[in-house]
């Protein structure tokens, strides 16, 4: 399985409003419930309305569009980098799934990663 790392340095937040979100940028996430409006965003893309954030994230995705029917990807993944004491913040898409972990452990996620078999690009 691919992953691809991507460059960005990524900020989770949370947003008074989706008015300020930038929805033109390559990388916007929004998720809203009934007791939050959440973003993960470049960081040089954090919107003026943001009520609290968590900056220093990095970022990578598994690569190709991922049929429903596959089971555990994610969950393979977030064990791997568990047991390397790795945090997550993943988020997901139609398509695919995205992992954020915080800057300081985003090398050794992925070398981890490559260590199981996963081909790093």
């Amino acid at each position: 399985m691919k992953i691809k790392r991507i460059p960005n340095d990524f900020t989770v937040c949370k947003v008074a409003s989706v008015e300020k979100i930038d929805f033109s940028d390559d990388f916007c996430f929004v998720g809203k419930t009934d007791e939050e409006l959440s973003l993960v965003c470049d960081t040089l893309k954090v919107p003026e309305n943001v009520t609290e954030r968590d900056d220093g994230w990095k970022a990578f995705r598994i690569e190709g569009v991922l049929d429903f029917s596959l089971i555990g990807i994610l969950s393979k993944i977030s064990a791997l980098l568990a047991e390397n004491k790795i945090g997550i913040f993943a988020v997901s898409t139609y398509n695919t799934d995205y992992i954020l972990v915080k800057k300081e452990n985003f090398e050794n996620a992925l070398k981890a990663l490559r260590e199981k078999g996963y081909t790093v690009v």
